[in-house]
């Protein structure tokens, strides 16, 4: 596994806890901002064929 599939993995990992916790909170605004991070990380993932789960 390459440094930039690790980097993607856990900014993923990071931004998913994140949104969790935005989530408990009732902080909306945190919550879109981590899932548009979410979409764009996931999408540079495709976009170089990296294979995520969930």
């Amino acid at each position: 596994m390459g440094e930039f599939t690790t980097t993607i993995e856990h900014r993923l990992d990071q931004a998913y806890q994140g949104l969790r916790e935005a989530r408990d909170t009732g902080d909306d605004y945190l919550a879109d901002t981590l899932t548009a991070e979410i979409a764009d990380l996931r999408r540079l993932a495709d976009e170089h064929g990296i294979p995520l789960t969930g």
